[in-house]
């Protein structure tokens, strides 16, 4: 009998989905984070084969062989890329992407990762760092005697310096886009790497075709619903109980 491995694959399913759910809620309230959704797929199916017989209502025969399934398996975990809300913070360091993008961060092995946490800081020399201390690509530097920084919607980040009429261009904050944002491959801290599934970076500035343009002051919120993960997070919890009472069912009818 195939019933007690199909019912145990059933509740590893939902145990995975569940594990997912966890996540985004786990992750509600983390700046730019992006939800994962789980999707899964039958399992192969077993052949029963049986002489052909013709139907006593058509001139046909009735197809022979009965297919069985044997279960479910996990077929993806893919990241749901949707524009989570903005939440004004009034720091004029935070910035927020609406639309389509991600910022460019400069990793100390020298490779580029990208990320939607516009949480940025200066260090030491006044480089627009994130909270961790990776450079964001381009370098941004606010010379020390600024006092105020004001970066507009196409990414230009204009430092005024006392003493002085005009605030002076020091650098643009350029945004990546990617033909499948959901393929990259999420590294932890909000960062991701660039696969051959969501293909090559496009650096663009802010504001341009199909990109995104910048809000300063502005964080982007994760774009997790609470409500649909608890309905889902219920739906597979009866999913595993459902499946947890088919084994009991089996086992007893094998004990009879």
């Amino acid at each position: 009998m195939n019933a007690l491995q199909i019912a145990a694959t059933g509740m590893l399913a939902q145990q995975f989905r569940t594990e997912v759910v966890s996540n985004n809620l786990a992750n509600m309230n983390t700046t730019g984070f992006q939800r994962s959704k789980a999707e899964f797929n039958d399992l192969i199916y077993t052949s029963f084969q049986r002489p052909n017989s013709v139907s006593s209502k058509s001139s046909g025969s009735v197809p022979g062989g009965i297919n069985a399934g044997l279960g479910v398996k996990m077929a993806s975990i893919y990241r749901v890329h949707e524009q989570g809300g903005l939440r004004a913070t009034g720091n004029s360091l935070d910035i927020a992407i609406q639309g389509e993008g991600f910022f460019q961060i400069q990793l100390p092995q020298g490779d580029t990762a990208y990320t939607r946490d516009g949480t940025f800081q200066l260090d030491g020399t006044g480089n627009l760092v994130t909270h961790d201390g990776f450079v964001v690509n381009p370098g941004i530097n606010i010379p020390q005697e600024a006092v105020n920084v004001t970066i507009n919607a196409t990414g230009e980040v204009l430092v005024s310096v006392q003493g002085e009429e005009e605030a002076a261009n020091v650098g643009v904050i350029q945004l990546a886009t990617f033909a499948n944002p959901s393929g990259l491959v999420a590294q932890g801290d909000n960062l991701y790497l660039a696969s051959t599934e969501s293909g090559d970076a496009v650096v663009t500035n802010p504001g341009a075709a199909g990109v995104g343009s910048v809000q300063q002051g502005f964080v982007e919120s994760s774009n997790v619903n609470a409500i649909e993960e608890i309905s889902t997070l219920i739906k597979a919890q009866r999913a595993y109980d459902m499946n947890a009472k088919m084994i009991t069912t089996v086992d007893q009818m094998l004990a009879s």
